[in-house]
């Protein structure tokens, strides 16, 4: 115990920072760390010693990492980029090898077409239908026969049937797809035509005056397009063509049921002799005797049946031939591949069977 009264510590009692318990700093929120003068606290009342805490009254400094700088990742230098090689130019004269794709344009570099490639390889742009379509067109034609024997209004159902596939093969043929204007206006102007057909006893003159009617309709249809002069005539030849095959397809309804018999008969045969895996000039010549030999026997093995047999055999290979012009698609084999064929015969199955009688 020290000699000094009690009552020196008077102030002492009340807590509320009044006495004489040193100068205390005021209570200050936290903020960054920054470096303070160190502050000297005042000794006790009557005493002389220093004191005892004054080494730990110092302001605290940060020293090396703190939070942040332990919780992010360190930044990493950015790799350099790789040197950019110049290619060497091509040494000039002969023996440079060809380039596999050519320069760059702003609308793209031309393909070739799957024909300009077999001819520059020196294959044949030309795929024929095959074995699918033929036996199509056999069914087709065996229709039409059947048809033909029963009457007039049994072959129309098989005759519409082909007059429409006529129409969009020939469209589907020339790159026009889906071009629906055009395929409805070459189908109508069949359907016209058997129409003017039935009403006129089955005349022939009708194909004619249909056709020539809608030529002159297509081309005040065409005449009305916005679109260039060129892609015009093109639409208006494509058009024309399209109804003419369809409505000449008419003829099996104009031509007598023997003759019509024979000549659908013989197309059938025709075409799937000429899908046999053999060369061309040999299938060709086995069509044209099958569809020869068809007709003499389904025409009473008479020599008229065997003429009307080999006519339509031979309009058969040009419409076959049309239909394999220059790498037509899946799609052409089965509508102007099975079609083609059959229309192409209709018109020559007519004049035969009225010239032989």
């Amino acid at each position: 115990m020290t000699n000094q009264p009690y009552g020196s510590y008077g102030s002492y009692g009340s807590y509320g920072g009044h006495g004489s318990y040193g100068a205390q700093e005021p209570h200050v929120p936290y903020q960054q760390p920054q470096s303070q003068p160190h502050v000297q606290p005042q000794a006790w009342p009557g005493q002389g010693y220093d004191d005892p805490y004054a080494d730990q009254q110092h302001t605290q400094q940060w020293q090396g990492q703190t939070w942040e700088t332990q919780m992010q990742p360190p930044v990493a230098a950015a790799p350099a980029a790789p040197p950019v090689q110049v290619p060497e130019p091509a040494p000039v004269g002969g023996g440079e090898p060809e380039p596999e794709y050519g320069p760059a344009t702003l609308a793209g570099n031309a393909r070739i077409t799957d024909a300009q490639r077999a001819r520059a390889e020196g294959r044949s742009p030309i795929i024929e239908p095959g074995m699918q379509p033929a036996v199509l067109t056999a069914v087709l034609g065996l229709l039409l026969a059947g048809g033909a024997a029963l009457g007039t209004y049994a072959l129309l159902v098989p005759l519409v049937v082909l007059q429409g596939v006529t129409a969009a093969g020939w469209f589907r043929l020339n790159g026009m797809w889906p071009a629906r204007q055009g395929i409805a206006l070459g189908f109508l102007g069949a359907l016209v035509a058997d129409a003017a057909m039935l009403l006129s006893d089955r005349s022939p003159g009708v194909l004619l005056g249909t056709l020539g009617v809608w030529v002159l309709l297509s081309l005040v249809l065409q005449l009305r397009s916005h679109a260039d002069p060129d892609e015009r005539m093109y639409g208006l030849m494509a058009t024309v063509v399209a109804a003419a095959l369809a409505i000449a397809a008419g003829g099996y309804l104009a031509a007598d049921a023997d003759a019509v018999v024979a000549g659908a008969v013989a197309v059938a045969a025709a075409m799937v002799v000429r899908a046999l895996p053999v060369g061309t000039a040999a299938s060709a010549v086995l069509a044209l005797a099958a569809g020869a030999g068809a007709g003499y026997a389904v025409g009473g093995m008479s020599s008229e049946g065997a003429l009307v047999g080999a006519g339509a055999a031979v309009c058969a290979l040009i419409g076959h031939r049309v239909a394999s012009y220059d790498y037509p698609s899946r799609f052409v084999h089965f509508t102007a591949g099975v079609a083609l064929p059959l229309a192409a015969a209709g018109p020559v199955v007519y004049t035969l069977g009225r010239v032989l009688g």
